[in-house]
């Protein structure tokens, strides 16, 4: 199994949760609706994220950057509008404001014209799960554009302007698969901090253990077990497992069931006993201590907490 693919399978965007803003200098966006994660794409010309981390990010024509939330930021053509209170119009990222910056901005030929066009689009991935990886992300990363991405720039822009029909789901899956490239390019790159077992996915003995835990994690594997699957003696395994991964086989086992399973309780209404079943436990008590041990609550306690939560981006927008 693709560990990649398994963590991110869930994050998708959706169509209230996106939009597109044609600028005139001096122009300033301040995004305020704290989603987990926001998509900016430069669709023409170019622009400054300016965060609560760090320094001032450019992102040019052919990059793409990943915002992570929930704290606000700015898009803007010059770093010091970004740092004053009140400048430039602010829009929340999780409406659609087909934001047209000047009254003089005239559609032709089904596209706004201007010399700034921002395509943002917002993910409330609050699922356990993809938050193992994304929990990695700085709070802001910029990754250039593949050569053969500029074709499906303008493509994604004739989809916004135009008023085909199905054109909101072709947009979902286009943004949907422009963040999944953007975060797997990202993790590829030196500077890049990814978590420890995502670079033991490329060897050939922890990697062929995480896979076999991923591929059944409901199974008892034991460390015997995993090393058979790895080709190598249940000691080599359990060495080579801990220095790359930081924990052993079967307690890294034992945390990524208590990450379903808190997404399970967070997400359905499966009563603990079945949550701990479908996680590979045979009864509620043995699964109930393994959670509180690891995530320092009871599973009711958990859920309760998770269901009550308000969900993010539900603030209004700044302006």
């Amino acid at each position: 199994m693709d560990v990649f693919d398994e963590l991110l399978r869930g994050v998708r965007g959706k169509g209230a949760v996106f939009g597109r803003s044609v600028l005139w200098p001096p122009w300033s966006l301040r995004f305020t609706d704290g989603p987990y994660l926001t998509l900016v794409l430069p669709l023409r010309g170019a622009g400054w994220i300016v965060a609560e981390e760090g320094e001032p990010r450019r992102v040019a024509l052919g990059e793409v950057a990943i915002v992570r939330g929930p704290a606000p930021f700015s898009f803007t053509d010059d770093p010091a509008h970004g740092q004053g209170e009140g400048e430039g119009r602010a829009i929340g990222v999780r409406e659609i404001h087909w934001n047209v910056e000047q009254p003089d901005a005239v559609e032709r030929d089904g596209e706004l014209s201007g010399p700034t066009v921002l395509l943002a689009a917002a993910y409330d991935v609050r699922a356990q799960v993809p938050q193992r990886l994304l929990r990695a992300l700085p709070p802001v990363l910029v990754v250039p554009d593949e050569p053969d991405c500029a074709p499906l720039r303008d493509y994604l822009e004739s989809q916004i302007g135009g008023g085909r029909p199905g054109r909101q789901i072709v947009l979902d899956r286009l943004l949907d698969w422009l963040l999944v490239c953007t975060l797997r390019d990202w993790f590829d790159r030196p500077e890049a901090q990814p978590p420890r077992w995502y670079g033991a996915l490329g060897d050939e003995v922890a990697g062929a253990a995480l896979r076999a835990i991923h591929e059944d994690p409901t199974h008892p594997w034991t460390t015997a077990e995993l090393a058979a699957r790895a080709g190598v003696s249940r000691t080599t395994l359990a060495k080579r497992f801990t220095e790359l991964v930081g924990d052993g086989p079967v307690a890294y086992l034992t945390e990524w069931r208590m990450t379903l399973a808190a997404d399970l309780l967070s997400s359905t209404e499966l009563t603990v006993a079945a949550v701990a079943r479908k996680v590979g436990y045979a009864d509620a008590f043995g699964f109930g201590a393994a959670f509180k041990r690891l995530r320092g609550v009871s599973p009711g306690a958990y859920r309760r907490d998770a269901t009550a939560a308000p969900e993010p981006g539900r603030s209004a927008p700044a302006g």
